[in-house]
Order: C-alpha cells, then structure tokens, then sequence
C-alpha cells in the first residue's frame, strides 16, 4: 500500500514540477539589444533573379 502512494507522489510532484517550469517566471538570460536596423537592400520584384 505504501509503493502506491509514493507512485503517486512522485507523479504528482512530476506533474506539479513541469506546471511550475512553464508557467513560472522566465530564467532566460538573453541581452535586452532591442530592434536592429535594417541594413540589406529592399526586394524589387522587377530586378529579382529567377530560375
């Protein structure tokens, strides 16, 4: 009797685990560097290669 509860536990403390993972608060470590500019050229469907 005492295996099942633990089984239960554990899946209980699995599932919680993973809730708390995705809707906690976020642990990402990217730099805030805001929008880039853009430096390429625009695309002119009149001069654009084709196959």
């Amino acid at each position: 009797m005492m295996a099942i509860s633990q089984i239960i536990a554990n899946i209980t403390r699995y599932i919680s685990e993973a809730a708390m993972r995705i809707f906690g608060p976020n642990d990402d470590a990217y730099p805030a560097i805001g929008v880039q500019p853009f430096t390429g050229e625009p695309y002119d469907k009149r001069t654009a290669d084709t196959w």
